[in-house]
């Protein structure tokens, strides 16, 4: 969680890496959207743990606006306080996440991914470090998912996946291998070269 300038920083940081960007200073005027939104979640996450008094609440409520609109044109439903350091979504479209999910750092999320409470609880999951969720994948309850769990795409997790390093899909979720989530996340998170 945010809650110093320090931390502030190293999120920022965290996160440029995980989008792959890697000595660019500030997101470019037209095509950053993405970038431009995690600076904005990271903004939001900053004001609502640390500013305080008339002005601090003044900027939060600016950073607020721009945030909501961001997100209502790129499709995601990302609350603040949710994600830890290196938050990568590669791509525009729909992403729900609850608000009360608990998610490590290095999680990537592609399109179409839904992590969810169910029945009107307000219990959602907690994710481990380092887990990735391909195109479609859904995550329904209050379920836990170990550290370097790769969710394919569509799968439907509805019970823990207590295996680190492990690989799921179908629906619903099964193990499929067990071959860890790092193959799929950025490859500057792990020092890895693309093939």
């Amino acid at each position: 969680m945010i809650d110093s300038k320090k931390a502030f920083a190293y999120y920022l940081k965290q996160d440029q890496l995980a989008l792959g960007r890697r000595d660019d200073r500030r997101p470019r005027a037209f095509g950053d959207e993405i970038w431009k939104f995690e600076i904005l979640l990271r903004k939001v996450e900053y004001d609502m743990n640390c500013r305080f008094g008339l002005f601090g609440k003044l900027i939060g409520k600016y950073h607020k606006f721009l945030f909501h609109l961001l997100s209502v044109r790129l499709g995601f439903t990302i609350p603040p306080n949710v994600f830890g350091p290196g938050l990568s979504v590669p791509h525009y479209g729909t992403i729900v996440v609850h608000g009360n999910v608990r998610a490590g750092k290095n999680c990537r999320l592609q399109e179409g991914v839904t992590i969810g409470a169910t029945g009107g609880s307000h219990e959602a999951a907690v994710i481990g470090d380092n887990c990735y969720f391909g195109s479609g994948a859904k995550v329904i309850g209050a379920v836990h998912i170990a550290d370097d769990v790769a969710v394919g795409a569509n799968a439907v997790v509805t019970k823990d996946i207590a295996e680190a390093g492990t690989t799921w899909a179908g629906a619903p979720a099964r193990k499929i291998s067990g071959r860890n989530s790092h193959s799929n996340l950025c490859a500057a998170l792990f020092g890895q070269t693309e093939e």
